[in-house]
């Protein structure tokens, strides 16, 4: 007698089955884990708001977040105000924080859309930073961060991160010893704006120079240098009219 088990009839509707179930439970999985992830986000997005202005656990040259059980209160502490500059228009909202860069570029190609850009207030130390959220594009993927700088628009901190940046050359920008270069530099040239330039052969491999607008290029990562300084052009050059305002 010829075993059922081995006709392909079997076979297929056996695939199937297990399809099905293996796409239930990851499905249940993904909606029971929806609101630890979507936490995890949340308390990710302060860390690196804090980390820009200089509130972290860093020593030895490593790169140490608030933890996660006490950034909530930290980020609280610190962060006085969250904006959303909105054209003309500046409101405050404590959920600034979590509006979507990306998905407000994308609704900005209609033109009739007026982009909402969220800025944070936070003070330290007796005095007030503003933080600044990017999105740009790196070599392979995404990159992100935050700058932080004072009312004379100077940098006192930055956080970059990404999505999937060579190891060892364009992943980088999430390491101290590129990040710490920005501290002190000016993205102002008198009353323009002129960001930071990420460059190679800068003549200045320290970065003793604050005047000169540029940071030290990530070896064996151009294109990845290249994006950071095009995020920053275009990410903070979005909110000088409202920043030149603290100027006056």
């Amino acid at each position: 007698m010829e075993n059922r088990t081995d006709k392909n009839s079997y076979t297929i509707l056996f695939a199937i089955g297990m399809v099905l179930v293996v796409g239930a439970l990851l499905a249940y999985a993904s909606e029971a884990l929806k609101p630890k992830i979507t936490e995890n986000k949340r308390l990710e997005i302060q860390q690196n708001i804090l980390y820009a202005m200089g509130v972290n656990d860093n020593e030895d040259g490593s790169v140490n977040f608030i933890p996660t059980n006490k950034v909530a209160s930290v980020f609280s502490k610190y962060i006085k105000k969250q904006l959303v500059i909105e054209g003309d228009k500046v409101i405050e909202d404590d959920n600034a924080y979590l509006i979507d860069l990306k998905k407000e570029e994308a609704k900005a190609a209609d033109p009739n859309y007026t982009r909402r850009l969220p800025l944070f207030v936070g003070e330290k130390d007796g005095q007030t930073f503003y933080i600044i959220p990017m999105r740009g594009k790196g070599l392979w993927d995404a990159i992100w961060g935050y700058m932080a700088v004072d009312k004379n628009l100077i940098v006192d901190g930055v956080y970059f991160d990404h999505k999937g940046e060579t190891p060892g050359l364009g992943a980088n920008i999430n390491q101290r010893f590129f990040m710490d270069d920005f501290k002190g530099e000016e993205i102002m040239n008198g009353n323009s704006f002129v960001g930071i330039d990420v460059t190679k052969g800068n003549n200045d491999p320290k970065n003793d120079d604050k005047d000169d607008h540029e940071i030290d290029a990530l070896a064996g990562a151009t294109i990845t240098s290249n994006g950071v300084t095009a995020m920053i052009k275009k990410g903070v050059g979005m909110y000088i009219p409202y920043l030149k305002t603290l100027k006056n």
